[in-house]
């Protein structure tokens, strides 16, 4: 039997497309391992899966601002790359795959070490600062959009697409207005982030009476950001994350605001859900986000509302513009083609196993 190693962490985004890859991996006979830091999202995401073997290792994050912690988080990552060295040397897998994040880079050193063959997997128009260290040790990076491969060139760099999860297809909208208690108005999703988003979250509760006049809304408002003074109405529900429930919610949701991290939008696309994205700023990120939603706005599939254009009036004004265009956006995703990445992405990790 074949091992395979997988790696990512620090957000859902670098978690999901790994969790999209597990059905198609146990059916090709995978034996599949999981290496992820302590207290990440990773390990209760990962840890809900059957017949995956969760692996801990020290992490330390990776900043391109000044923190106290920049001093010290060199040794944990350091302690990282011997805690996956000794994992990697126990396991002998066949190949490593590593979905990005700062917990990815010391397990992607050491399976080089090993002389194992790293496939990683970019999700942005331009590699992150965990990747762009991968690079140097990776025998293959996928690639969602076919613009990265300026920056990752063949034949390292392959435009696989991004995987998908098979759940995501199969949401039940039945289902989720009866869990939900909620009267037939339209559905508005709104997503930050597994983090959540300070500003998103601060705009739609601002709105609420506003908006729950046309709409129910679901506000997946990011951890520990639950607003426990704002009770639950007929038309709002507010949870910190969701993931068994996330398909139903999906296939239910008119159209879905959200911030522009590729993994979401690209399962919102490969869904034909309509898009107000609200990228992060240069303020507060590198600015992929702000690349990935130019990108999908060129294409047709969302409106883009920018942080500092930001105000209860102009956020009312894009929600009237999405439900005007609407059947547009659902039209040009139709015609979109390769969406769902999963089995290119799996065809790079067969071909790139040790021999």
């Amino acid at each position: 039997m074949k091992k395979i190693i997988l790696t990512g962490g620090g957000t859902a985004g670098h978690v999901t497309p790994n969790i999209a890859l597990l059905p198609y991996l146990r059916s090709h006979e995978f034996e599949i391992h999981y290496i992820g830091s302590i207290d990440g999202i990773e390990k209760s995401l990962i840890e809900k899966e059957t017949n995956v073997v969760f692996h801990e290792i020290r992490t330390g994050k990776l900043r391109r601002y000044f923190d106290w912690k920049n001093f010290t988080d060199p040794f944990r990552v350091i302690g990282g790359y011997f805690d996956a060295k000794k994992i990697i040397k126990d396991i002998k897998p066949d190949v490593v795959f590593s979905k990005g994040g700062f917990v990815a880079v010391p397990v992607v050193m050491a399976a080089h070490s090993q002389k194992v063959p790293v496939v990683a997997h970019e999700s942005d128009i331009t590699p992150g600062l965990a990747n762009k260290i991968s690079k140097r040790y990776a025998t293959k990076i996928c690639v969602t959009f076919p613009d990265t491969l300026s920056c990752v060139v063949p034949p390292l760099g392959v435009h696989t697409g991004t995987p998908i999860r098979d759940a995501l297809y199969s949401g039940n909208a039945d289902s989720a207005r009866n869990m939900l208690n909620f009267d037939t108005k339209p559905v508005i999703l709104v997503m930050g982030g597994s983090l959540g988003s300070i500003i998103l979250n601060k705009c739609v509760r601002t709105n609420l009476p506003e908006l729950t006049k046309q709409y129910n809304i679901v506000h997946l408002c990011g951890k520990n950001n639950i607003d426990i003074e704002l009770m639950d109405t007929d038309s709002y529900r507010q949870f910190e994350y969701v993931s068994e429930l996330l398909p139903d919610i999906l296939a239910l949701s008119e159209f879905v605001i959200s911030r522009a991290g590729s993994n979401s939008i690209h399962e919102f696309l490969a869904l034909k859900k309509p898009m107000l994205l609200i990228p992060l700023s240069l303020l507060a990120s590198r600015g992929d986000q702000l690349l990935n939603a130019a990108s999908f706005e060129k294409r047709g599939f969302c409106h883009v509302l920018y942080e500092e254009n930001i105000s209860s009036k102009t956020f009312m004004e894009y929600i009237e513009l999405m439900q005007k265009d609407k059947s547009a956006m659902i039209e040009a995703m139709t015609l979109a083609k390769n969406i769902d990445g999963t089995v290119a992405v799996l065809k790079v990790i067969e071909d790139s196993c040790m021999k």
